[in-house]
């Protein structure tokens, strides 16, 4: 049978390569759909664009072997490709031409060869033009590739894609790409069949692009014939089969027998025409024309063009060009343009347009037509009805005037009805009319070529005409207006009116306000006329809210302002009829300087001064210095000049000096008031009717007179409105009524005089101070001062902290309580409280908090546990009672004791079971001491006392000494004198008593709140607490630690940098600082100077150096003269930009004022009801604050009723103390028997904690009990959980908790257990499966020995087949040697011998099951019901996990033992298998 394959093998191979190089396949030719050009091999005729990167013997000859021909001699040859293959002369060139036709023509194989050992090589062939690429053949002459790649272009060479991978491993060499079997006709894989080292001649490779073996639904889908279509074609060999010995040897001759070599290359493909074309011809510039050659350029069919006939031929553009299918050969059709035009184009949007059916569309139409089809006319021209569309002179030029026509005189095209199209009809501008449209519509005027409408329409405003009929003029287009109307529409009214109407006249006048408005202009809409600041209304008449009008006495001078009198306030509770805060003392023959600088108008204005005398019994004479003056009372009027009267107020012509010419000083409350002359301001001064009716109105309605007087009587309206204009001409609009926020109840004030309305106690017009006789200035108003009129000296306080003037002693804001240390108001008198305490109560003078241990009243006597006199003067004080200790020293057996006199002895009232007199250990000599005690004298009783200590008991330092307690006995006071009141100290902090201003322990400084030297004399810091940082000054100088506002010794100044009156400062404004440095920077130049004059001067006396330096330093100053003659230009230059700023600031604000007032007079009306809104919501705001003050204020306010009631509750409370002592008391009785029980308790709670928790459970403040680890009741841990036993506890809990732990134990042991069997039965499992493993592996030996067997005896199997079946066998690799065996039965010994333990397991089982059982009986002896029977469950547990557990170790010890028999039977399969 092998010779028999053999010679089918020869026969194949001889008959191969014919029909690889048959001549190509007929064309199959067109059927109904698309053509099918003949295929063929490519690389025929195309031996010039075939091409290899590597080819042995192209630089000389290079020798190469081969691996067979063990039979012959000669292994080795030689490669000269220099040259083309000759069959007679050049035979051993190996081009890769060569591989075109497989054999020459004596019949003797070719082949191209690669150099030796390289292996990236590739083989590439370039097309002229686009080809179908079908399959690929390759015969090797050597091993086939161990990989390689087949790749494709179809963009000439710029991008490259896989066809398929080859490799002997594909896992290994192209990791990334799959190795399994193709799924999708275009799926890129690896194949492994190609690239085998055997054979090792003539193997074949096979590749073809559309896998017969995969469906193709659509062969002529855009995917498929991207996938056959190529213009390149690269095979690219990667990886070369060896033998193994160039990796032991890399000398070039071990390489010599690796190399690539190709007998056969065949490339089928045909030419590329998307089915339009049958056949094809050579490609222009492709001279070949071998026979057999496929040519690129195909002979179109189909109405189709192009090398691969991938367009449609021109004017075939009306269906898309598409590839030629079986049964559609999709063939281009002719455009259709009517015979006006011979070129076309396709446009998809319009094939879509069209369902599909049509997309060409015509370009360049003749005839004056245009279209997709050029089927009508073009612009300006149209159809002639009587003939056909594709008559040339179809179309007809149009008739229109191109000034009244649209579009320059466009018409209809063509006539169609229904769209109400007329050929030739023309279209006439909007406002045009005429058969050729060059007629204006009714209504209009002025046809015109550059009006998109053709005329223009009149535009006449209907309200402003007075013609009926043609509202215009023709040509023209003027209107004809009413008699206040103008413009050329009658759309505007005359100047200084408003408001176009349909009335007769057609306006209104303005009437402006001939104050309030700028001028009598105003808007033509709403008649809004403009207004000057902060006025507002359509007339300008009103003010807008917060502004005010200034009344005619507005620029009023109080006397209390000018200079050369006394101010008297006045008195509370006193009628107001005068102006300012009170009366001005004037004293005989003084007189009043008033300063007048802010005059608001430049006009006349007559002098005015109001008065009114304290008391009406004198005659005051007023000596004017011109005649002529007027006197006058209210509203009568008297020429005088120095007569006496009772005048309320005088008018003058001229400015005057008042003189008091009587014989007494008295006080009176005159007022300097500029009344303008209103008949010299514009409204007024002419002779127009206006004018003169307003200066009738100012008189008729006495205006002027209802300023004379105070208080004013209400204004009439129109006195308003006049006063109003004349203000807003004088102050150039209105004036912010600058309430204050805190001192005013609202923002606005009257609409006349601008007074705001005050809080209580509040005056002045901005509201922005207090009345006299209050302070407090704030939100709530200003308060009564209220002084005490028997601790104070004045009814007025400070305005800003409210402090009266108090007499001597008193104190308080209001000076209605004694000084710290006194008491009994009014009549104050220090404390007494034998200089134990510093203050006492004000009214009973009962001292408070008596120190050194004294107490009573006075501080007279020594409190429980002291003895001794603390009576200032007696030269005793308190001392602890030596019973025989103090009493806070651990071991004093007496409650008190006193002073026995006649024995000079201490006598203690000693407790229970003590008697006798003992020494006091802090005064006796530590030799008489025992333990604590000390002891005296047996016969005299006296005690041994230290230095300086007497006394019978050594209780007591001697006169003038202190320090009682100190190991070396009493020191000396040492008080300085004088400073001290005597020599006295206190025994136990030694402190002299001082004199007033003195301190220190020896009163050698100065105290608190003082400054001086002690020696000399302590002055009181007196700082000021408002501009202090702190009451102590400095103790050297007394200067105080002023707050940056503040400066001065005291603190009592502005400081540097602020303006005001202290304590309000304010900072000055920045350039201050500016200034401020530059004349500090000036001062120092100048002091340098001086300094350098001085220097100079001393070191030189000559005259003439002398003058010299005068005279340089006189150059200096000249020069620094001129800096500040430049620095005062700059200065001017900078002051005359800032009033041109402030010139545009203030018309930037006018323009913004106007703006707004146009605004607000778009809704004037809406601003009424609001502004209405807002006063009817401020009323109930303010409503509800005054009911919101007196809640908190008044005496039927809560706050208040709650003060009675906690007033009255400590009454109750002081009149019911002695009831709640006494049950206080016997409260005290019962809470001591109860605590006495408590402690019983205790006791039995310590024991009963003993045997259950086995602690004491002593818990602390935290119930942490941190001195009793077991716990116990009322213990608790870390997280508040109840605490009672645990590890390592006695008593019947922590026995309890050891037995359920060893139950806990045996649960341990049941896991194990579990653990182990596990682990035997995995043992088992893999066991198992290396038995079935062994076993399949045998069977399958056994078979594939019978088939060698029955090869073998297979007649005609010759030696050399029975060769390559023992090599073969030989080749194959046992999958688990014997060493993998032996590591298997290895590792189930180990897990059996760690299973080894199971009886120790057991028995340590046993073990644990004793105890527990011991630990039962303990239980039982326990009395804790719960804990038994918890225990009990506990036992019974561990009894059923330790049966459970001896079961499963029996099962686990018979598992092991037959995991130990599968292992025998294993080693001896592998031994019979060995």
């Amino acid at each position: 049978p092998i010779q028999k394959y053999q010679h089918v093998l020869s026969v194949f191979s001889k008959v191969l390569p014919v029909v690889a190089q048959e001549l190509p396949s007929a064309p199959h030719g067109c059927m109904e759909g698309s053509c099918y050009p003949a295929t063929g091999n490519l690389l025929i005729g195309r031996a010039i664009n075939l091409t290899a990167t590597s080819t042995c013997g192209l630089e000389g000859p290079e020798q190469y072997c081969i691996v067979s021909h063990l039979q012959d001699l000669n292994k080795c040859f030689k490669c000269d490709s220099q040259k083309p293959y000759d069959a007679y002369h050049h035979d051993n060139s190996h081009r890769v031409e060569n591989v075109i036709y497989q054999r020459d023509g004596r019949g003797e194989l070719t082949w191209w060869q690669s150099v030796n050992g390289e292996e990236n090589v590739s083989i590439r062939l370039n097309l002229e033009a686009e080809f179908h690429f079908t399959h690929l053949i390759m015969k090797f002459k050597t091993f086939r590739p161990a990989a390689m790649i087949i790749e494709r272009s179809s963009d000439f060479g710029h991008t490259w894609k896989p066809y398929r991978y080859f490799a002997y491993n594909c896992t290994k060499t192209f990791r990334r790409i799959p190795a399994h079997l193709l799924r999708f006709i275009d799926e890129v894989i690896c194949e492994e069949r190609y690239s085998d080292i055997e054979p090792s001649t003539e193997g074949e490779v096979i590749y073809k692009v559309l896998d017969p073996a995969i469906h193709v639904k659509d062969p002529y889908s855009l995917d498929i014939q991207d996938l056959l279509r190529i213009t390149n074609l690269r095979i690219n060999f990667t990886k070369l089969h060896t033998l193994g010995d160039n990796l032991l040897d890399r000398r070039p001759d071990v390489l010599q027998k690796y190399y690539y070599a190709l007998y056969e290359l065949v490339v089928r493909g045909s030419c590329f025409c998307y089915g339009h074309a049958s056949e094809c011809t050579p490609v222009p510039g492709v001279t070949s024309r071998d026979p057999g050659m496929i040519h690129g350029r195909c002979v179109c069919k189909h109405n189709t063009v192009g090398l691969n006939c991938e367009r449609c031929r021109d004017f075939y553009h009306d269906a898309p060009w598409r590839p030629a299918e079986t049964d559609n050969a999709h063939t281009c059709r002719e455009c259709n343009c009517n015979g006006h035009s011979n070129q076309c184009h396709f446009d998809m949007a319009v094939y879509l347009a069209t369902g599909n059916i049509s997309g060409g569309v015509c370009d360049n139409c003749l005839h004056n037509t245009m279209g997709r089809k050029c089927e009508t006319c073009k612009h300006f021209y149209y159809q002639d009805p009587t003939k056909d569309i594709r008559d040339p002179a179809a179309c007809i030029p149009c008739d229109c005037d191109p000034v009244g026509s649209v579009e320059g005189g466009v018409c209809d095209s063509y006539t169609d009805l229904d769209l109400g199209m007329i050929g030739g009809q023309c279209r006439c501008k909007q406002n045009v009319k005429g058969q050729r449209c060059d007629y204006c519509k009714e209504g209009h005027y002025g046809l015109s070529l550059d009006n998109p409408l053709g005329c223009h329409p009149c535009n006449c405003d209907p309200r402003g005409i007075t013609m009926i009929g043609a509202p215009c003029d023709q040509i023209s287009g003027d209107c004809s207006c009413k008699r206040y109307v103008t413009g050329r529409y009658c759309n505007q009214c005359l100047p200084e009116h408003w408001g176009l109407s349909n009335d007769l006249a057609g306006c209104r006048p303005c009437d402006c306000d001939f104050g309030g408005a700028t001028n009598n202009k105003c808007r033509m809409d709403n008649g809004q006329c403009d207004c000057r600041p902060h006025l507002i209304g359509r007339q300008c008449s009103e003010v807008q809210p917060a502004f005010f009008c200034a009344s005619l006495d507005y620029n009023k001078y109080e006397a209390e302002e000018a200079i050369g009198l006394v101010i008297d306030l006045r008195q509370p509770g006193q009628m107001v009829t005068w102006t300012g805060p009170g009366f001005a003392r004037v004293k005989d023959g003084a007189g009043l300087e008033f300063t007048i600088s802010n005059i608001p108008y430049a006009m006349e204005y007559d002098i005015m001064i109001r008065y009114e005398p304290e008391n009406f019994h004198f005659w005051v004479n007023y000596a004017f210095l011109k005649q002529g003056s007027m006197c006058c009372n209210f509203l009568t009027t008297a020429k005088t000049s120095t007569a006496p009267c009772w005048c309320n107020y005088i008018i003058v012509e001229t400015f005057v000096d008042l003189i008091m010419t009587n014989a007494y000083s008295f006080s009176l409350s005159p007022q300097l008031v500029l009344i303008p002359k209103y008949d010299e301001l514009p409204g007024f001064q002419g002779d127009d009717v206006q004018d003169e009716r307003r200066r009738q109105e100012m008189e008729l309605y006495m205006c002027l007179d209802s300023f004379m007087t105070l208080p004013m009587p209400a204004l009439a309206e129109l006195c308003t409105t006049l006063i109003c204009s004349i203000s807003a001409i004088m102050y150039n609009g209105a004036l912010a009524c600058q309430c204050d926020p805190q001192g005013s109840l609202s923002a606005e004030c009257d609409r006349v005089g601008g007074q705001c309305h005050c809080k209580p106690n509040v005056i002045g017009r901005k509201c922005d101070q207090c009345a006299p006789g209050t302070y407090g200035f704030g939100p709530y108003g200003c308060t009564v001062c209220d002084c005490h009129s028997q601790g104070s000296v004045g009814h007025q306080c400070d305005p800003v902290t409210g402090q009266c003037p108090c007499r001597h002693g008193a104190t308080g804001r209001q000076c209605s309580g004694c000084q710290p240390g006194q008491w009994g108001f009014p009549n104050c008198r220090q404390c007494q409280c034998n200089g134990h305490a510093e203050s006492c109560d004000p009214e009973t003078g009962a001292c408070y908090e008596c120190r050194d241990y004294t107490a009573g009243q006075l501080c007279e006597r020594c409190v429980n546990g002291f003895y001794g006199n603390p009576i200032l003067g007696s030269g005793e004080h308190c001392r602890p009672c030596p019973c025989p200790g103090h009493p806070d020293s651990g071991h004093s057996n007496g409650a008190s004791c006193h002073t026995d006199y006649a024995s000079n002895q201490i006598l203690c009232q000693c407790g229970n079971g003590y008697a006798g007199c003992t020494c006091v250990t802090a005064g006796t000599i530590d030799g008489y001491c025992t333990d604590g005690v000390c002891h005296c004298d047996k016969r005299t009783g006296q005690c041994p006392c230290k230095p300086n200590i007497i006394g019978h008991n050594c209780d007591n330092c001697a006169p003038n000494h202190w320090n009682f307690g100190s190991d070396a006995g009493c020191e000396p006071c040492e008080c300085a004198q004088p400073n001290s009141l005597s020599t006295h100290c206190n025994r136990f902090s030694g402190q002299c008593h001082c004199q007033p201003g003195f301190g220190g322990r020896q009163c050698t400084e100065c105290e608190a709140f003082h400054w001086g030297d002690p020696r000399v004399r302590c002055e009181e810091c007196n700082c000021h607490p408002l501009g202090s940082e702190m009451a102590q000054c400095d103790r050297v100088t007394g200067a105080c630690v002023c707050k940056k506002e503040a400066s001065g010794s005291r603190c009592e100044e502005c400081a540097r940098g602020f303006t005001g009156i202290f304590p309000k400062c304010i900072p000055c404004h920045p350039c201050f600082q500016l200034w401020d440095d530059a004349v500090f920077a000036l001062a120092l130049r100048e002091y340098n100077f001086g300094l350098w004059f001085h220097i100079t001067f001393f070191f030189h006396l000559n005259g003439h150096i002398f003058r010299a330096e005068i005279a340089l330093t006189d150059g200096r100053l000249m020069g620094v003269s001129r800096e500040l003659n430049v620095t005062a230009d700059l200065d001017n230059a900078l002051k005359r930009n800032l009033t041109a700023l402030e010139k545009e600031l203030k018309d930037l604000n006018n323009t913004l004022h106007r703006l707004q007032r146009e605004l607000k007079n778009y809704h004037t009306a809406g601003l009424a009801e609001q502004l209405e809104n807002i006063r009817k919501y401020y009323q109930i705001s303010l409503n509800s604050e005054q009911r919101c003050n007196a809640s908190v204020y008044g005496p039927q306010s809560p706050v208040e009723q709650s003060e009675d009631t906690r007033k009255r509750t400590e009454a109750l409370l002081k009149g019911r103390k002695d009831s709640f002592m006494r049950t206080v008391t016997a409260n005290k009785k019962s809470l001591s028997e109860l605590e006495e029980k408590t402690r019983e308790i205790d006791r039995k709670l310590t024991n009963l904690n003993n045997r259950v928790c086995g602690g004491h459970g002593n818990a602390s403040a935290n119930s942490s009990c941190p001195d009793s680890p077991c716990g116990g009741a009322g213990c608790r841990d870390s997280d508040g959980v109840l605490k009672c036993g645990g590890k390592g506890c006695k008593g019947t809990v922590g026995a309890s908790l050891k037995a359920l732990d060893n139950a806990e134990d045996l649960r341990d042991i049941a896991t194990l257990t579990q653990t182990v069997k596990t682990q035997a039965k995995d043992t088992l499992d893999k066991a198992q499966g290396k038995k079935e493993l062994f076993e399949n592996s045998n069977k399958m030996l056994k078979d594939f020995i019978q088939k060698i067997r029955d090869f073998l005896n297979e007649e005609g199997a010759d030696p050399e087949s029975i060769k390559k079946v023992a090599q073969q066998v030989l080749a194959i690799s046992l999958p688990v040697n014997r060493t993998v065996i032996l590591n298997i039965i290895e590792q189930i010994k180990a897990n059996i011998a760690n299973l080894t333990n199971v009886e120790g397991v057991f028995k340590h089982t046993s073990e644990q099951l004793a105890k527990i059982k011991d630990l039962l009986k303990r239980a039982q002896d326990a009395k804790v019901s719960d804990n038994i029977n918890k225990t009990k469950e506990a036992l019974e547990t561990s009894q059923n996990a330790i049966t459970k557990a001896e079961k499963k170790i029996t099962t686990a010890l018979e598992n092991l033992k037959n995991a130990q028999n599968i292992t025998n039977t294993v080693n001896l399969y592998y031994y019979y298998q060995c």
